[in-house]
């Protein structure tokens, strides 16, 4: 099974295929205890079942269900049964995953997959982000890094920022540079579940040493099924 994972994974990127499998909204928000509808339209298959994985950053896809509009009833994988997830279909090619009473647990990434008969492939569509808030969620714990005094004898200094105790395992981490947002040298980690159940994930920002000695406020931002959680850090606050 896992080496099958694997090769539907390599899938996603193919781009050979006849047919286009498209999924949307790209995102879905919805309220922790909500249902939530995802679409998928197999393009020209009428004659092929819609599978339908989830993907956690970091973790291995899991197979949920697939479902044929000819049949009866839909087959599911391991882990995944009703009444909390169905399919349905409103065409030969639009079915559409259902995910009832949602959790913080279930935002992930959704591929909808197809076979394309006259291809001879398996194509994937594009995924959509499921987030799943939660009224009440536990806050972030921040922990941001100084550069090393090794870092700052070169022209690049790294800042680490470490957040423990997310919520969901689908977290953005965004980085500002004396209150403006940075959209180059981030390397941010996946997430790794911790005993609590909940997560942990770190980033490493890459800056110019000079920019860093000249004081300005570096700050890490995480946003996940709650309120962003921030913490801010500057030359100045490091003692020699």
């Amino acid at each position: 099974m896992l080496g099958t994972l694997c090769t539907l994974l390599t899938a996603l990127t193919c781009g050979s295929a006849v047919t286009v499998v498209t999924q949307t909204p790209a995102v879905v928000t919805v309220r922790k205890g909500e249902s939530a509808t995802l679409h998928c339209n197999l393009g020209t298959v009428t004659s092929s079942e819609a599978w339908w994985y989830k993907r956690v950053p970091g973790e291995t896809p899991q197979y949920m269900l697939r479902f044929y509009h000819g049949d009866s009833s839909v087959y599911y994988g391991s882990g995944f049964s009703s009444p909390k997830f169905d399919c349905k279909h409103s065409s030969r090619s639009d079915y559409s995953l259902i995910i009832n009473t949602v959790e913080v647990g279930d935002s992930a990434v959704y591929y909808c997959q197809t076979w394309d008969s006259t291809a001879e492939e398996h194509v994937f569509g594009p995924g959509t982000k499921l987030f799943v808030t939660d009224p009440t969620p536990p806050t972030p714990s921040l922990t941001v890094f100084p550069p090393s005094r090794e870092d700052l004898s070169g022209d690049r200094v790294r800042v680490v920022c470490v957040a423990e105790d997310v919520s969901s395992g689908l977290a953005h981490v965004s980085w500002l540079l004396g209150g403006n947002p940075l959209s180059s040298g981030i390397s941010t980690s996946s997430t790794q579940q911790q005993p609590n159940g909940r997560f942990r994930l770190s980033s490493i920002l890459t800056i110019q040493t000079a920019v860093w000695s000249s004081g300005k406020d570096v700050t890490c931002q995480v946003t996940s099924s709650g309120p962003t959680a921030s913490k801010t850090i500057s030359q100045s606050d490091c003692s020699d």
